[in-house]
């Protein structure tokens, strides 16, 4: 989300009294720390999408139900997003960035250990929640860490953990999975997980809560006509993605017929395209926002569409993951771009609805998409994504969205 999210009005506010003191040093490397904690919650959400059928087997089941690894994250951190906020309202934000990680922590290593498939869906239990927690107090503290003249470049940092977790934490997880065991790819996460929480309670001052967001605030929002319209976006595109390309390594197998290390060597083409889509989908909504979600979502229907069709050879399906990683990479920053015109006074309050909104749907499409797979196929799978990110490309040319604090 860089480039876009930094130039809301609200993110540009000057903190408030009572703000921590900081140096620019100790402001820069707080800032560091909460992207590489965004960058290891983000991974570790996905990462089981390049070790599906590794830990289906280790476990023996299939990989329609090894998709609930990637439901039950999206499902908790869409309910505990407002939960979390609203309840630790007065809480010292620090003190709860530090506990989110502590958790994940935990978290990556009771999978690594799992002895029986029911431990794993805990430990994404855990990661659901810390997804919530984290994200909807970490995503608008760049303010609190540095000097107002900063604000936007820290902004853009911390959200660049985004499309570097989405797009590179598969392919990633993939190469370890391949070279040491799918255990070893959490072993390492925990490992990273411990680390920025070092790292946070070295260089994050104490952060006093100045704003509390109220349960009355969040549903003033989401009664704005264009947050509603950014839910629907947000619903739509996410739901096509997420149903399709949690099964992309299954499809890659027995479609394809592609072996391990050249699955690995596919999706780090495609996250290599999606980092791409990041930067030119931050550049374009912040010009043009309907025509930015209009081409991510139409690239994302033309892309799963075909792949039953062209997937069949290694050159085809090449070739429609970068146009898929393209695509993608440019979704993140569009639909928080939206909520957070919908709401440019209310920063905390628009990201809560973003991340809830985006990980409910998340869940939801895994779990469509492993429904449709168990009983279907997973070219079906791919087939009735694109039919739903096309249906995104119509909201977005005959919606009318009523975005306040609408900028360029």
């Amino acid at each position: 989300m860089t480039g876009t999210t930094a130039t809301t009005p609200a993110e540009r506010t000057a903190p408030s009294p009572g703000t921590p003191s900081r140096t620019p040093l100790r402001g820069r490397l707080a800032v560091v720390s909460v992207m590489l904690g965004i960058f290891s919650i983000v991974t570790t959400e996905i990462l089981p999408i390049g070790l599906l059928t590794s830990i289906g087997s280790d476990f023996a089941v299939s990989d329609g139900t090894a998709g609930l690894m990637m439901t039950m994250p999206g499902l908790l951190a869409a309910v505990s997003a407002p939960l979390v906020t609203v309840a630790t309202a007065r809480v010292d934000r620090r003190v709860m960035l530090c506990a989110f990680m502590l958790l994940l922590a935990l978290a990556d290593f009771l999978v690594a250990a799992a002895t029986d498939y029911r431990l794993v869906l805990v430990s994404r239990v855990m990661v659901g929640i810390t997804i919530g927690g984290f994200w909807s107090i970490g995503a608008g503290l760049a303010g609190r860490l540095v000097r107002p003249a900063s604000v936007g470049r820290a902004t853009a940092v911390i959200f660049s953990a985004v499309p570097l977790g989405s797009v590179l934490g598969v392919p990633a997880g993939t190469f370890i999975g391949d070279l040491a065991g799918w255990r070893t790819a959490f072993v390492v996460m925990g490992a990273l997980s411990v680390g920025v929480l070092a790292l946070m309670l070295l260089v994050v001052p104490p952060l006093p809560p100045t704003q509390v967001t109220r349960a009355r605030l969040l549903g003033t929002v989401l009664a704005r006509p264009g947050t509603r319209f950014a839910l629907l976006l947000t619903f739509l595109v996410v739901l096509a993605h997420f149903a399709t390309y949690t099964y992309v390594t299954p499809f890659l197998e027995q479609v394809t017929h592609t072996g391990p290390k050249a699955v690995t060597a596919f999706l780090l083409i495609y996250g290599a395209a999606g980092i791409v889509g990041n930067f030119v989908g931050g550049a374009l909504v912040a010009r043009r926002p309907r025509l930015a979600v209009s081409l991510a979502a139409g690239l994302i229907a033309a892309s799963t569409a075909l792949l039953p069709v062209l997937g069949g050879r290694e050159p085809g399906a090449v070739a429609l993951l970068v146009v898929w990683g393209v695509a993608y990479g440019a979704v993140p920053v569009c639909s928080q771009t939206w909520f957070a015109r919908a709401a440019p006074e209310a920063p905390e309050a628009a990201s809560v609805l973003f991340t809830a909104s985006f990980q409910a749907t998340l869940a939801l499409g895994a779990l469509a998409g492993g429904a449709v797979l168990d009983r279907v196929s997973v070219s079906a799978v791919m087939a009735l994504g694109g039919a739903t990110a096309a249906l995104a490309v119509v909201a977005a040319v005959a919606g009318n969205p009523g975005v306040r604090g609408r900028r360029g």
